[in-house]
């Protein structure tokens, strides 16, 4: 399991990008925390599922313009 943080820029907040990530690629998504706010948004994912797969998902979104950063710090746990 990875923990990601991923940033949108306006027209992104929009799109489906979390929902396309699960479908596109063998990957879990479960979100963890999120906000959306004028022109940005982020979210705090919990990826499950084969590492080399998360990690083309992640190359997916970032050529999408998602910034994608390690998630640190203040998680709640279940």
């Amino acid at each position: 399991m990875q923990r990601v943080r991923l940033t949108f820029l306006d027209h992104l907040i929009k799109e489906p990008v979390i929902h396309q990530l699960g479908h596109k690629f063998d990957i879990v998504t479960n979100v963890r925390r999120a906000d959306i706010q004028e022109g940005i948004g982020w979210v705090i994912l919990e990826l499950e599922g084969d590492d080399d797969e998360i990690d083309r998902g992640l190359d997916w979104a970032r050529a999408l313009g998602v910034r994608v950063d390690p998630a640190l710090g203040d998680l709640i746990e279940p």
